[in-house]
């Protein structure tokens, strides 16, 4: 519900309420988020600019929903552009629309002939505010800046929570006391990254059940940027959207630019209740709606069982053992196309390699789906190798900079998907790989960041970074519109491109490189602070792991994997008999469970860290399910005691024959005997 008192404007979701003025100089000043109040409250809120010298604004100290170059305000500009004499505005607010569920205030710029208009729609069902500005030039002007959202807070003491990470150690949660200063969190390398990741939170000393929480995400999947600045008044004014680093939008007079979508959310519940407003808006809003209420099947990836030896034969007797215990999808993972022996070689050449497939792929795919499975396929079409008939021909097509020698990654180059003529090419190929073939997923990859970001052909070189971006949706829309069968899993070296701008576009993402179980376990559980289980791919892999040499036992393998889309990407012509038949036995427990997890409701039970063990719980109201790791057994000491949560408390349940009440499982819980060390367990609990 949206609301206008004279200048004051209220945001309502089910508990979140948002509300800002307009001031005297047509300038939108914050003055409250938090709890949903009485409609009458929002009248008799409080001004809460601050008055204090002539080296601050005279109308005083303020937050702002809209911050504009120029003024006697020095946090991070929402908008920043320039006209060949002109690069100051003068914005003041001119019209507002209200709808039930959205609100539009257009600001109009006298000096740049710069019309802006702020979107909000509020998500009541998941107290989730979605944040966008759409700008339209009345002259040729150069955007410089143009953020998402600038959202004003008034609180004093805020902890911020942001993932850092890398290569094969993305969402490592960080906490720590928002000082005065600046704090920014971003990528620069073209996407999402490894190293950051476009969400956020803060909150005063919440727990997982208590206390108020403030959290953003930011739809882009390419360079972007948020910026925390608390100054000396308590106030703290959060910015985020494209990365301004090296950045710019040309507009023609009459152009209309819209910002990526960001989305600000709010609960009185804690980091849980959080996490489960989100996941429920993701699965709801955010993912493709003709997949959301889809189960994601049991996959199968041929990667880490022959790497790049990848022949028809060697695929259909890894077909044959995967179908026998039960996967759903069989994905022939990178080496399939061009010369490609090893990573040197073959990228951008998109055909069969006939050498490994001699009657092309189709013999293989009518073996896959007459074992009952579906067929899937990798891709990284945004590269090149220097080694490939596409390089020989446009060498051209890469980023690069006449006189300076291109830097390889991987033995690869970006491919220029900034130049219509290279985005289109890229289309075409796939969009004839999916016409030929019966393919029904496809991973798309990335294995390296930019590097010498420069277009000699594309005019301002500073365009690139979004132009790729855009290019990259575009071809995924269009590939989405033509092959509706065709599911997509985002990949880039793991979870490099791991946001809500592509999560839109596909229906799965690639968390990490690392299969590591143990590992794993912290990445999911950093990971579960922001997105949803639906979305998370998960392995079961070899033992010892190639990454860490680490034996972990293949109960231990899956009870890991299973907490998201549960995956095999191990040799399977190595497992022993019984591995196979335990694999049979785990991979018929997902399949019961998977409703819950992919659809329910999850609870973070406890953290290796903490608790010293690892647990998820997933319900849908009725029926549960928690899935323990435990770790190594130290001083003798082999129970773990697990409270359970989401229970109702009145209503009696079963567990291992024994009638217990959900007051009792969640204020008590389960006691566990851990036999061996990295003991697991799938805990089923159904309503007596």
């Amino acid at each position: 519900m949206i609301y206008r008192f004279d200048n004051r404007f209220v945001i309502e979701g089910k508990q979140i309420a948002y509300v800002f003025d307009v001031d005297d100089r047509g300038r939108l000043v914050h003055q409250y988020l938090g709890d949903r109040l009485h409609e009458t409250d929002y009248i008799e809120l409080p001004d809460r600019r601050v008055l204090h010298s002539s080296f601050e604004t005279p109308d005083g100290v303020a937050a702002y929903e809209f911050v504009s170059f120029g003024d006697l305000v020095y946090t991070e500009p929402t908008l920043k552009s320039h006209t060949a004499t002109e690069r100051l505005h003068a914005f003041t607010f001119q019209d507002a629309r209200i709808g039930h569920d959205t609100l539009e205030l257009d600001l109009v710029d006298s000096i740049q002939q710069v019309t802006v208009t702020l979107h909000f729609t509020v998500y009541p069902a998941y107290d989730i505010i979605e944040r966008k500005m759409t700008v339209q030039a009345g002259t040729d002007v150069t955007l410089e800046s143009a953020q998402s959202f600038s959202l004003g807070l008034t609180e004093r003491n805020l902890r911020l929570s942001h993932f850092s990470g890398a290569w094969t150690g993305e969402f490592q949660l960080q906490q720590g006391e928002l000082l005065p200063g600046k704090k920014t969190i971003e990528s620069r390398r073209g996407l999402t990254s490894h190293q950051s990741n476009p969400w956020f939170a803060l909150d005063d000393a919440a727990t997982e059940q208590h206390g108020e929480v403030i959290y953003g995400f930011l739809g882009h999947s390419g360079n972007w940027a948020i910026h925390f600045e608390r100054d000396q008044f308590g106030f703290t004014q959060v910015t985020g959207g494209l990365n301004t680093f090296d950045f710019a939008k040309r507009l023609a007079s009459g152009d209309v630019f819209t910002t990526p979508a960001a989305y600000i959310g709010y609960t009185q519940l804690g980091f849980g209740a959080m996490s489960r407003n989100a996941h429920d808006f993701e699965r709801d809003v955010i993912m493709p709606e003709r997949t959301r209420e889809t189960l994601r099947p049991v996959l199968y990836n041929s990667w880490e069982a022959t790497y790049f030896d990848v022949s028809e034969d060697g695929q259909k007797r890894l077909v044959d053992e995967a179908a026998a215990i039960g996967c759903e999808l069989f994905v022939v993972d990178d080496g399939w196309f061009g010369e490609r022996n090893s990573d040197a070689a073959g990228l951008g050449d998109w055909h069969v390699n006939k050498t490994k497939f001699p009657n092309g792929l189709e013999p293989l795919i009518r073996y896959v789906e007459d074992k009952g499975l579906q067929f899937g396929l990798w891709v990284e079409p945004e590269m090149v190798n220097p080694d490939s008939n596409l390089y020989r021909s446009h060498p051209d097509w890469i980023y690069h900079t006449n006189g300076r020698p291109s830097t390889t990654s991987r033995n690869q180059f970006v491919l220029n998907l900034a130049l219509p003529e290279v985005e289109a090419h890229v289309t075409h190929l796939l969009d004839d790989l999916l016409e030929n073939h019966a393919i029904r997923y496809i991973k798309w990859d990335m294995n390296r960041a930019f590097s010498e970001p420069d277009s000699p052909h594309l005019g301002d070189a500073k365009e690139l970074w979004l132009r790729h971006t855009e290019a990259v949706y575009r071809i995924l829309d269009t590939l989405r519109d033509r092959h509706p069968d065709v599911a997509f899993e985002s990949c880039a070296g793991g979870g490099g491109r791991i946001d809500l701008g592509v999560l839109s576009r596909v229906e799965q993402v690639w968390t990490s490189d690392n299969t590591d179980a143990l590992d794993r376990l912290e990445i999911q559980e950093g990971f579960s602070y922001a997105y949803n289980a639906k979305m998370m791919s998960c392995w079961v892999t070899d033992a010892p792991n190639w990454l860490n040499a680490r034996a972990l036992p293949l109960n231990y393998r899956f009870v890991s994997a299973m907490q998201g889309t549960l995956g095999i990407g191990g040799n399977l012509l190595e497992w022993s008999k019984e591995d196979l038949a335990a694999s049979k036995r785990w991979i018929e427990t997902y399949k019961s469970i998977r409703p819950l997890v992919q659809h329910g409701t999850s609870y973070r039970l406890a953290s290796l860290k903490k608790e010293g063990f690892h647990a998820m719980g997933y319900t849908d109201g009725e029926d549960y399910v928690a899935l323990v790791n435990a770790d190594r057994r130290h001083y003798g000491n082999n129970k773990l005691r697990l409270k359970l949560a989401g229970l109702d408390p009145d209503r009696v349940y079963l567990y291992e024959g024994r009638r217990l009440s959900g007051r009792y499982l969640m204020q008590q819980g389960i006691t566990l005997t851990q036999q061996i060390d990295y003991d697991a367990y799938c805990l089923v609990i159904h309503p007596a």
